[in-house]
């Protein structure tokens, strides 16, 4: 099974009024180009399918476990609750999207067993107990969609997935990933995601975050960071940067592949010419949008 990478902020994000934005990007599709301008294309403008990967599917379902555990009382926030919780979740998830059991189709030889998958996701959930009390936290926010339009007219968007604030004012925003921790080369990668959202924050609300905080379920582990002003501003001239670059391939239709050890997860490696193999012809791209709205490669640079 397969299936077509849309994202969530594309559905959520509002019209901006008066004002005839460049773009809109999320720091996901960002990360995307800086990998491999050719993986952009092929996710954002040939929109090509992906098969289901169990290892994406579980942290969709991991999130919404810890999402939903901030619902209960402080005193019922327990690993054995999560449990608990696990099972539905992914009920709920299937039922929106039928097609994900097929990556558990005994037929396509390497697909996972689905109780074996469950109980990973069942480790993954305890190992977040070992890093944090949910006892002692009332999240202000949980998978909060967020949009910021630049005065360069580039709207960001994207979703975070807890804030907290303290009794101060400090603002918190913390991601959980369920994969292991990268090793130092690739912190700064992890850390553009987290950058990206407080830049987001700091241009709505005025207000630079005390703490980015990654939390690493797959080897239990936390990043933390604090920003400042200049590590944003820089964020955010990065980020324009990046937008100006892909709107350089559109025009010149030159979208090469950046081969790497990333590749070896590609879906697409059979369209790609690193590999002997042929991109489809580009669809047709209306470049200038009407004004106060995304154009088509605006809307879908989610």
């Amino acid at each position: 099974m397969s299936v077509q990478q849309e994202s969530p902020a594309e559905r959520m994000s509002t019209p901006v009024d008066g004002v005839d934005v460049l773009g809109a990007l999320s720091p996901s599709r960002a990360g995307d180009f800086l990998t491999c301008p050719l993986l952009y294309r092929f996710r954002t403008i040939d929109k090509l399918p992906e098969p289901y990967s169990p290892d994406a599917v579980r942290g969709t379902v991991v999130h919404k476990v810890l999402e939903d555990l901030f619902d209960l009382p402080a005193d019922h926030r327990t690993p054995e609750r999560a449990r608990e919780m696990l099972l539905p979740a992914w009920e709920e998830l299937v039922t929106a999207e039928p097609e994900l059991t097929g990556m558990f189709d005994a037929e396509s030889g390497a697909a996972p067993d689905i109780a074996s998958w469950l109980t990973s996701c069942r480790a993954v959930l305890d190992r977040y107990f070992t890093l944090e009390d949910p006892t002692r936290l009332e999240p202000a926010e949980r998978e909060l969609y967020v949009e910021a339009l630049l005065d360069s007219r580039l709207l960001l968007r994207g979703f975070v997935d807890r804030i907290d604030v303290a009794p101060d004012g400090a603002i918190r925003v913390v991601d959980y990933k369920t994969g292991r921790a990268p090793g130092e080369m690739f912190e700064a990668k992890a850390l553009f995601q987290m950058k990206f959202y407080a830049l987001v924050i700091w241009r709505t609300r005025g207000v630079v975050p005390a703490m980015l905080q990654l939390v690493y379920l797959g080897s239990g582990e936390m990043l933390r960071y604090v920003p400042d002003e200049a590590d944003l501003v820089a964020t955010e001239r990065k980020v324009e940067a990046i937008w100006r670059a892909i709107r350089l391939a559109e025009e010149s239709g030159d979208w090469r592949p950046s081969p790497g050890r990333l590749c070896d997860w590609c879906a697409h490696q059979a369209l790609c010419p690193a590999y002997g193999g042929t991109p489809p012809p580009l669809p047709v791209l209306e470049i200038d949008p009407a004004p106060g709205t995304p154009g088509p490669e605006a809307q879908g640079t989610p």
